[in-house]
């Protein structure tokens, strides 16, 4: 038995920890010993979560110790962190990890990779947003351990706090920050909801009274990276209250940092001095800390009326090279309070479009106004609401809770938790309570240890279970105005965190091979779990379908069925956990469906459209050309495989997405058949490729690329023949997006064979070493946005030179007025224009699948950008394209070129009649259009399929 109940809150600006002996009542916070200077150390509640990387020699190892010894979880010699991080990293530019917890939801880099800090220089350690997470977490096991030496805390029962709307991406990197950090087995618990158990702990002896006439509560929760919303439904049930969540909104990377840079910029325009007026992203970063001290200083309740802010110098400037600039309280407060919490009236929605405060690579909310987030938020939710307030169905009005309970460092500005009050009091035309809480750097820490005193007895909970019933459908076909067949699987009212297996029902599952899972929700009072019911159309609501492989242990390709049962668990943040467990053994396979968010997302949609009538005529076509049974098929009709498909299906270009997986997975089940001469693979290759093309996106296309990867050493049958190769190439070129890093490094190997082997080395090829000309390479090379920027690089000079060996060509062939030197000029320009979109693709700011980290460096696609202003784009057309995308604005400073640069640029699309999209896209933060997005990737994208770039 443990003898602490401890919580811990992982934020993003500080992390905090609380504890509670067992079978005592008081909630405590523990202080955490910290570096608070050089030598010095301090304990505090609050450890800011920053990590400070110093520079060799900065710093003596002596002046870094702690009172305990450890290596760091990344493997850096000397890291620094907490409060002597942030001073330090305010010193100095481009050492200081920050936002660790937001680069965790941030799904277009790889979160296990060393990013961090980001855009810092070759020089400087980096570390995962994963490590990062891991060794606050570290901090705060070691400064226990040595306090409580008898009773370690991976012994104690812990809860860990998330963001209620963190997706189980970043639910489960933040499980794997714990267990880096020596912290296997712990709870998590939404941080709105550790908020809440904190005011209904230390309200517990008069919860009654102080709840008497509330219905309905918001949980406004805006930290120093995300902002989260929650309602609780309050019931009377036997004179006392009842506690039930009834809503969580989506996912927000939007808070303190955001105003912090936004107050940098203003402060940036302002200053003059030795140093160009637009900052490196490292700078900025040093000037963002540095407004958030003065914001909170304007903001607070004695304000002054201005402050100045100061940055420092570097190196031996440190004094002479600082610049500063004054802030006033009116400016910050139109700013930051009109700009992210502005009164909005009229109830808005968040705006789509992207918006201006986009920094350190890091999707921050379009739209920064906290308030038409929440209007959407209440809109969404409105149904239960209104139950909830006992307010008819039917009406259109927004309903407005009774009662708010704010949370979160952005609140200690008690300018922002007035103005949120009086929107709220405004759209309700009524004033409404507002609950204490004392100390919001804090609650959430303090509600965790609440919440697991609760589970035990001990305290009031947040109850109500499941909101919905949950069944599998068992016949998953069928007209939707029918009756369904259906399994409950979990009704309503199920407590959470409590397993409920179907012990009377056993099901057949299919191992190594796809099997789907349709899953829906149901409001009514539902049956037991493992009832069979008939659920009427208007009765339930079909949730996404869950698609997968599931593979014996044993035996990972064994395709066979076994005998499981069912059983389903409904956790705290929202997520249904539904586990196939094998009735012989102990094998479990665990299928998680998300519960939140919009139950009918457009992909889902087009997956679950019906199928062309043509299909099963295409498939049986597909069969007589590839299928084992022995056919006599005339190489005339193989050649005409792809028309008879057109024939059937329409036009390949309108094929949708489902369509094409079906027609791959048809392909990829007969692949021994393409072997049968050269007319097969070549029609195989092509159609292949077509079908799965760009490689992800779409449901079980991780599990279709690591079929087709294994093919990939075995190279081509017919290798002599030059069509098979280059359609072998083209295949992985369009399926590049799908392929891991390792795959596209693997890859890139025979690239380089083809691009730089010499003649002797080409007689040593092997076999399997499949031919590729140039103009498969270029396409290729430009594909593999996976591999580091560094490889980018040495891809983008060898087609820098190809490029310039086409200009000096088309220079030399404009010389000659003979009919050869016309055909020589067309043939070098259509070079040029290759080799121009290779090197725009290579160099892009803003990949299509890769990481924003493996990009090329900036002063590299400087360079590229100087040699393709040397062109003649009046002559040379895909200069400019290649020009626009190069000089891509992407909001990151680490990424985007110097303005000087770019206002060349624009002057030249402006001079040549470029289209409007092109300067668009330097000038300011924007997505492709069709045809770019079409004409960067080679190919259009399958009907269905988006990319956010």
């Amino acid at each position: 038995m443990s003898k602490y109940v401890v919580s811990i809150d992982l934020g993003t600006t500080n992390t905090v920890m609380a504890y509670a002996e067992a079978g005592s009542a008081e909630i405590r916070l523990f202080d955490i010993d910290q570096l608070t200077a050089p030598g010095e150390i301090g304990a505090a509640a609050l450890l800011p979560s920053l990590r400070y990387h110093p520079a060799d020699g900065e710093v003596a190892d002596g002046d870094l110790q702690l009172p305990w010894r450890a290596e760091d979880v990344a493997g850096v010699r000397q890291v620094v962190v907490g409060r002597l991080a942030r001073k330090l990293g305010g010193q100095v530019p481009g050492r200081l990890v920050a936002s660790a917890k937001s680069w965790l939801s941030h799904p277009q880099v790889d979160r296990m990779a060393p990013i961090l800090p980001w855009g810092a220089e070759a020089d400087v350690a980096k570390v995962s947003p994963v490590a990062a997470s891991a060794s606050y977490l570290a901090h705060l096991r070691h400064a226990w351990n040595v306090r409580f030496a008898a009773h370690p805390l991976e012994k104690q029962q812990i809860v860990l706090t998330i963001p209620a709307s963190f997706d189980e991406g970043a639910r489960a990197l933040t499980l794997e920050a714990a267990r880096m950090a020596g912290l296997p087995s712990l709870r998590l618990l939404e941080e709105p909801q550790a908020a809440f158990y904190d005011w209904l702990y230390r309200q517990r002896d008069v919860l009654g009274e102080q709840l008497a006439d509330t219905r309905l509560v918001l949980v406004c929760d805006v930290g120093g990276g995300t902002t989260d919303f929650s309602l609780m439904k309050v019931d009377a049930v036997d004179g006392a209250p009842a506690i039930s969540r009834i809503g969580v909104g989506n996912h927000l990377i939007l808070g303190g940092d955001n105003m912090d840079l936004a107050l940098a910029h203003l402060v940036e325009s302002r200053m003059a001095g030795g140093e160009p007026a637009r900052l490196s992203a490292a700078r900025l970063s040093q000037l963002a800390e540095r407004c958030r001290a003065a914001k909170e200083l304007l903001l607070a309740a004695d304000a002054p009326e201005r402050t100045t802010v100061t940055l420092l110098g570097s190196g031996s400037r440190l004094i002479g090279g600082s610049r500063s600039a004054d802030l006033t309280r009116d400016e910050v407060t139109a700013l930051v309070v009109d700009g992210f919490f502005p009164f909005n009236e009229t109830q808005e929605p968040a705006k789509r479009a992207r918006g201006a405060i986009i920094e350190f690579g890091l999707p921050y909310a379009s739209d920064a106004a906290i308030t038409r987030h929440l209007a959407g938020f209440l809109r969404q939710h409105a149904a239960a609401a209104r139950e909830a307030l006992g307010l008819p169905a039917d009406s259109t009005i927004i309903p407005i809770p009774d009662t708010l309970l704010l949370n979160g460092g952005v609140f200690r500005a008690d300018a922002l938790a007035r103005r949120l009050e009086a929107t709220l009091a405004g759209w309700r035309q009524q004033a409404l309570r507002v609950l204490h809480n004392d100390n919001p750097d804090v609650a959430v820490a303090r509600g965790g240890v609440a919440y697991a005193l609760g589970q035990s007895g001990q305290a009031p909970v947040i109850g109500g279970g499941s909101a919905r019933s949950y069944f599998l459908l068992l016949d998953d076909s069928g007209p939707a105005d029918k009756p369904r067949r259906a399994i409950c699987i979990l009704p309503r009212g199920a407590a959470e965190n409590k397993e409920l297996l179907l012990a009377d029902r056993t099901f057949a599952l299919r191992l190594g091979r796809p099997v789907r899972f349709h899953l829906t929700s149901a409001t009514a009072d539902a049956p037991r779990a493992g009832d069979v019911v008939e659920l009427q159309p208007d009765e339930y609501i079909q949730l996404p379908p869950i698609a997968t492989v599931l593979r014996d242990s044993s035996a990972a390709d064994a395709r066979k069925e076994i005998p499981v049962q069912l059983a389903a668990t409904l956790s705290e943040v929202g997520t249904l956990e539904v586990h196939c467990v094998a009735k012989e053994g102990q094998q479990r396979w665990l299928l998680e469906f998300q519960l939140r968010g919009d139950t009918t997302p457009e992909a889902e949609a087009i997956d679950e459209a019906p199928m062309p009538a043509g299909l099963a005529a295409a498939i049986e076509k597909i069969d007589r050309i590839f299928g084992s049974r022995a056919q006599q098929v005339d190489i005339k009709e193989v050649k005409q495989l792809r028309t008879q498909l057109e024939h059937l299906l329409g036009s390949r270009e309108s094929w949708t997405t489902p369509v094409l997986r079906r027609l791959f997975d048809t392909l990829m089940e007969r692949a021994k058949g393409r072997r049968r001469s050269s007319e097969h693979e070549r029609a195989w290759l092509n159609l292949s490729g077509y079908c799965l093309r760009p490689g992800f996106g779409h449901t079980l296309d991780e599990w279709r690329i690591e079929h087709l990867w294994a093919m990939f050493e075995t190279g081509v049958q017919n290798h002599k023949d030059s069509q098979v190769c280059a359609e072998w190439w083209t295949l992985w070129r369009r399926v590049s997006g799908g392929l891991s890093v390792a795959a596209q490094l693997r890859v890139l190997d025979d690239f380089a064979f083809n691009v730089q082997a010499d003649a002797a080395e080409r007689g040593r090829r092997p076999v399997t070493l499949v031919n590729g000309s140039e103009e498969d390479m270029l396409r290729l090379g430009a594909s593999l946005e996976r591999i580091p920027g560094n490889y980018k690089a040495e891809i983008g000079a060898w087609m820098l030179e190809q490029l310039h060996k086409a200009t000096k060509a088309a220079g030399k062939a404009a010389a000659d007025k003979t009919r050869n030197g016309a055909a020589n000029l067309a043939k070098a320009e259509a070079t040029q224009g290759r080799f121009l979109w290779g090197l725009s693709r290579v160099g892009a700011r803003q990949p299509f699948h890769g990481s924003a980290h493996d990009v090329v460096d900036t002063a590299t696609v400087e360079q590229w950008l100087d040699a393709v202003l040397g062109l003649d784009w009046k002559k040379v057309e895909p200069a400019g394209f290649a020009a626009s995308h190069l000089a891509r604005m992407t909001g990151d400073r680490s990424r985007d070129i110097n303005e000087a640069l770019r206002a060349e640029v624009l002057r030249r699309l402006n001079a040549v009649g470029a289209p409007a999209n092109w300067s668009a896209m330097v000038r300011e933060v924007v997505q492709l259009d069709q045809a770019d997005e079409k004409r960067m990737l080679g190919d259009a994208l399958p009907p269905g399929l988006k990319l956010i770039s």
